[in-house]
């Protein structure tokens, strides 16, 4: 068991923010067999082939993470600084890691870490560049869903924190956390005793591929604590969303346009499209450019396929309502 102690400040400055460099980490736990509940099984079984397809070497990435898991090195997932930055910012970040750290780090990834001291800048630039590919075939075609979750989770927490302070929000933030007396109690496998924050407070951040567990960085070194854990709902985030076409949008973009943003409810392929909605190909392609030029849908390339999904814009106009 931890014991967080909060002061008045510590609470005053606890926020909320998304990191994209995380779900990369973390989501590579779960191809490396972090899932044993099978939760993101229908993701893992979608990216895997497409992973293999794009040949990527992703040893620079997975070798500093170690299931089950012996620590996470803390220069590999900095706490973001801003509520959601973008991955090229994070990477900014981890691309800048002082070298001091590469050599203080201590983690169950010793050798992957000693490698990156040999030569920090070439090390940590080869590094950002596995990262930056694996985002895009693994990560990016979903991130509109995955941001969604994450987004309503800290609406509804802000909204709990709003009605009744600390002790409402972390109510049912996760069952491992209890609020009692200014302090926040966490079970934990790895760590006992009392972390108090010292004025620098606490940065809650909701990740979709950390369930059931919930990390923590709450070290006296660390520039701002921070807790990871499962958004609510998170165990329907792969499930199948159908939506039907709706004829308000088909009036605005026309009934096939409409209908291929609603069959992009997951990532699909342009051949994948044309035989579920009975067009050509070509037909498909020329529609999705129409949508992409508005914003709508986005292209991910994964060897020689492919993939389209919906933006966070055409996730708010075709996602459930």
């Amino acid at each position: 068991m931890v014991q967080i102690e909060f002061s008045a400040e510590d609470v005053a400055r606890t926020r909320f923010a998304v990191s994209p460099l995380w779900e990369v980490v973390a989501s590579v736990r779960v191809l490396k067999g972090a899932d044993e509940q099978g939760l993101h099984r229908r993701w893992a079984e979608q990216v895997r082939p497409l992973l293999a397809a794009a040949k990527l070497d992703l040893t620079p990435l997975s070798s500093l993470i170690t299931v089950p898991t012996t620590g996470i090195p803390g220069f590999l997932v900095p706490p973001p600084t801003t509520p959601q930055p973008s991955l090229e910012v994070e990477l900014a970040t981890l691309r800048a890691t002082p070298h001091e750290r590469l050599r203080t780090t201590t983690t169950g990834a010793q050798a992957a870490v000693a490698a990156l001291r040999e030569d920090p800048e070439r090390g940590l630039g080869r590094l950002a560049e596995v990262i930056e590919a694996y985002w895009e075939v693994a990560l990016a075609p979903h991130w509109p869903r995955i941001l969604t979750l994450l987004d309503g989770d800290i609406m509804h927490r802000a909204k709990r924190f709003a009605e009744g302070g600390a002790r409402r929000l972390f109510d049912d933030l996760d069952p491992q956390l209890t609020w009692d007396s200014g302090s926040l109690q966490m079970v934990s496998r790895c760590v006992r005793g009392m972390r108090r924050l010292d004025g620098r407070g606490l940065l809650l951040s909701p990740s979709a591929f950390v369930w059931p567990r919930i990390f923590s960085t709450l070290g006296s070194d660390e520039p701002k604590p921070t807790l990871r854990y499962p958004p609510r709902g998170v165990g329907t985030l792969w499930e199948p969303r159908a939506e039907p076409c709706s004829d308000a949008l088909a009036g605005v973009l026309g009934r096939t346009r409409a209908t291929l943003l609603a069959e992009l409810a997951a990532p699909a392929s342009t051949t994948d499209l044309a035989r579920r909605i009975g067009l050509t190909p070509g037909g498909v392609s020329q529609h999705l450019t129409a949508l992409r030029a508005a914003g709508l849908v986005s292209a991910h390339r994964t060897g020689r396929v492919v993939l389209y999904a919906r933006t966070g814009v055409g996730e708010a106009l075709a996602g459930p309502r």
